[in-house]
């Protein structure tokens, strides 16, 4: 596996005692861990509300649902790559309604070799996303220093009626002569004219 530093966690939903005990053979400690099951669309939802997988494969049909759903929710609302098993008859379709949420279909029966191809894709995908959420957090502190900066200038501005250029000049200053961040010197403004 390229990515051999690091463990991907996996959570295995299957009605399917069989299919799952011949997955884990395809998911090796040493590249997955932990690797945790589950038998139901439900009880998948309750264990994902505690935690988050990094890949989540989904054996179609499971006893309460068809997992289309629990696959495009996952995909949806955390940083997981979703994988659905399903029957070849229906691989078209079901690839059609789950490809625009970056669901992964492979069609069943299936062979180890492309189950763990898929899980190298999987793998790849998570890394993105993982990447995607590293820049998505960088832009955030960066648009909440901006704010505290702007929300610090602003009250030197009100409280010690500096211009906006001198406001922003001041700040500058400090953080240089202090060696400390914009953000800093900033939370501390706004402690002190609070």
């Amino acid at each position: 596996m390229i990515f051999q530093d690091r463990a991907y966690s996996v959570l295995v939903v299957s009605s399917s005692e069989r299919f799952s005990r011949s997955l884990s053979s395809l998911l090796p400690e040493t590249e997955y861990y932990p690797v945790h099951f589950s038998t139901s669309a439900a009880a998948a939802k309750r264990i994902l509300l505690d935690r988050s997988y990094d890949l989540v494969l989904i054996n179609t049909p499971l006893s309460d649902d068809f997992g289309t759903r629990l696959a495009i929710d996952v995909c949806s609302e955390k940083g997981s790559v979703a994988l659905l098993f399903v029957k070849s008859e229906l691989y078209s379709e079901i690839y059609s309604k789950a490809v625009d949420y970056g669901v992964f279909t492979v069609p069943k029966p299936t062979s180890s070799q492309i189950v763990s191809q898929a899980l190298n894709w999987m793998c790849a995908a998570r890394e993105r996303l993982r990447r995607m959420e590293k820049k998505t957090l960088s832009i955030q502190e960066k648009m909440e220093e901006i704010r505290l900066v702007n929300r610090a200038k602003w009250m030197l501005i009100d409280r010690l009626k500096m211009t906006e250029e001198d406001a922003h000049h001041y700040i500058e200053k400090q953080a240089m002569d202090r060696c400390v961040t914009r953000r800093e010197i900033a939370e501390n403004i706004i402690k002190t004219y609070q």
